[in-house]
């Protein structure tokens, strides 16, 4: 019984949080900075970063218990983060409803990061959402991305790159 009536709650939770909530959790105004600094940080390497916000997991995913990660990578697929020329994307995903956050990086750049030091990030970017600060955690997310991608891809000098996404926050 215990198991069905979380499941429920959990169903429940992912069709209340909506787009009204995203909004407040990170206005307009928010997801254009992100989106600058999206932008910013690609003058630097020659990484892709996308940055997902999602209200609520859709319902073929709650029926199947799927994780928040599960849902991460199907993204990372649908948007192309893979596809970059030097397999060096990352999708910074953020699940409203379960206040699940998860990073998908590339073989490129997965290959250079151990999976502790991808959880860290995600456990700091945890703290700052417990506090009602969305906007902070990306950014501090999207900062030691792009350190890490600089550190492992770093651009020759007077070398610019191909955008090969876009860097607006993709908002689900």
């Amino acid at each position: 019984m215990g198991h069905w009536l979380a499941r429920l709650r959990r169903l429940w939770r992912h069709r209340l949080t909506d787009q009204a909530d995203v909004r407040r959790a990170l206005p307009a105004d928010a997801l254009e900075r992100l989106a600058q600094r999206v932008a910013a940080s690609e003058r630097r390497h020659s990484g892709q970063v996308r940055i997902c916000i999602e209200a609520g997991l859709p319902n073929s995913y709650l029926w199947r218990e799927a994780p928040a990660r599960q849902r991460a990578i199907m993204l990372f697929g649908k948007f192309r983060v893979w596809d970059t020329a030097a397999n060096n994307g990352v999708l910074i995903y953020l699940l409203l409803a379960d206040h699940a956050i998860e990073i998908v990086a590339d073989r490129g750049i997965d290959a250079h990061v151990g999976a502790d030091e991808w959880a860290a990030m995600t456990r700091r970017m945890a703290a700052a959402f417990r506090e009602d600060r969305y906007e902070d955690g990306i950014t501090q997310a999207l900062e030691e991305v792009s350190a890490l991608l600089v550190a492992h891809f770093p651009l020759a000098e007077g070398e610019v790159v191909r955008n090969e996404l876009p860097n607006a926050p993709i908002v689900i």
